[in-house]
C-alpha cells in the first residue's frame, strides 16, 4: 500500500509517487559509493570477525529476499484496496520496508563492516520511514478508522513479534510476485558486488583508508 500527502480535487490524499522514494534511494547510493569502494574494512583480511560478518551479512541478505516475498504474498492482491493486517502486516504496518532496510543492511556486513551496515542500513530505514509517514496520510484517508485501528496496534517499521495472526488461506497476485522478482535479482547482485569491491581493494587498484 501506498500514499503520501498531497491532495486530491476532494481533498483526499492521494497515493505516494514511487519513484520519488526511488530517485532518493538511489541518489543516496551515490552518496555513498566513495566510501564503500574506499572504506577497507579492518576485518576483511580474515579472523573471527570478517568470518562472523561475512555469512551473517548472507543470512539477512537471504532474509530480506524471503522476507519480501511473505509480504508480497499477502498484500500483492489487496494494495489500496483493503487494510491488510494478516502475516507480516500483523508484526509491522510496512513489511516490505522492514525487509529493504535488512537487504541494506546486509550489504555492509557482506564488506565486512559495522560501519557500512550502520550507514547503509540506518540510511535506507531513514529514507523508508519518512516515505511510509507520508503514505500513511493517503491510507488514513482512504480507509479512515479502520486504518487508525490498525496503526494504533501494529507498529510502523520495526516489529513486534507477539503480534503475529495469519488466516489458513491467502490469495495471491502472479504479478506482483513476478515484480518483486526483479527486486531479488537486485538483492542478491549486493554478493557478487561485495566480492568484487573486495578484490579491487585487495589488488591496491584503489586507495583506501580503514573503517571498523
Amino acid at each position: 500500500m501506498t500514499g503520501n500527502g498531497s491532495t486530491g480535487k476532494a481533498g483526499q490524499p492521494r497515493p505516494v509517487r514511487q519513484w520519488q522514494r526511488i530517485l532518493v534511494l538511489r541518489l543516496l547510493g551515490l552518496a555513498l559509493i566513495p566510501l564503500v569502494l574506499c572504506g577497507r574494512p579492518v576485518w576483511q583480511d580474515g579472523g573471527l570477525a570478517s568470518e562472523t560478518l561475512e555469512p551473517l551479512g548472507g543470512i539477512l541478505l537471504f532474509a530480506a529476499i524471503f522476507g519480501r516475498f511473505w509480504a508480497i504474498l499477502y498484500i500483492g492482491a489487496a494494495k489500496n484496496r483493503t487494510v491488510m493486517q494478516d502475516g507480516p502486516y500483523s508484526l509491522c504496518r510496512h513489511p516490505l520496508y522492514l525487509f529493504s532496510t535488512i537487504g541494506a543492511t546486509a550489504f555492509g556486513l557482506l564488506l565486512s563492516s559495522v560501519t557500512l551496515a550502520a550507514l547503509i542500513g540506518g540510511a535506507t530505514f531513514a529514507v523508508l520511514w519518512i516515505t511510509a509517514r507520508r503514505e500513511e496520510r493517503y491510507l488514513r484517508g482512504a480507509f479512515g478508522p479502520a486504518y487508525d485501528d490498525y496503526a494504533a496496534r501494529v507498529p510502523r517499521i520495526l516489529p513486534r513479534l507477539s503480534g503475529f495472526s495469519t488466516p489458513p488461506r491467502i490469495t495471491a497476485d502472479v504479478r506482483a510476485l513476478r515484480g518483486n522478482f526483479a527486486d531479488a535479482l537486485v538483492f542478491l547482485a549486493l554478493i557478487p558486488l561485495a566480492e568484487l569491491i573486495e578484490a579491487v581493494q585487495a589488488a591496491g587498484h584503489l586507495p583506501t583508508f580503514p573503517i571498523w
